[in-house]
């Protein structure tokens, strides 16, 4: 097994990442987001990179600890 605490961690937030990005799109595009056009976009941008940036954080890190 190559999970470890940390790459579970980094793996954890970029799923959280994505689905916070999913749920940001189809809120712009239903017209009126709930948190407001401003916020929601905001998450949007900030989602996007960290669902990355999380994902191959948890790669190298698994990567890092096969023997």
């Amino acid at each position: 097994m190559y999970l470890t605490p940390k790459s579970g961690l980094f793996l954890a937030i970029s799923c959280i990442a994505a689905i916070a990005g999913v749920g940001c799109v189809f809120e712009i595009t239903s017209g009126q987001p709930d948190l407001g056009m401003q916020t929601t976009a905001i998450i949007l941008a900030v989602s996007i990179p960290l669902t990355a940036i999380s994902f191959f954080a948890a790669v190298k890190d698994a990567k890092a600890n096969i023997k």
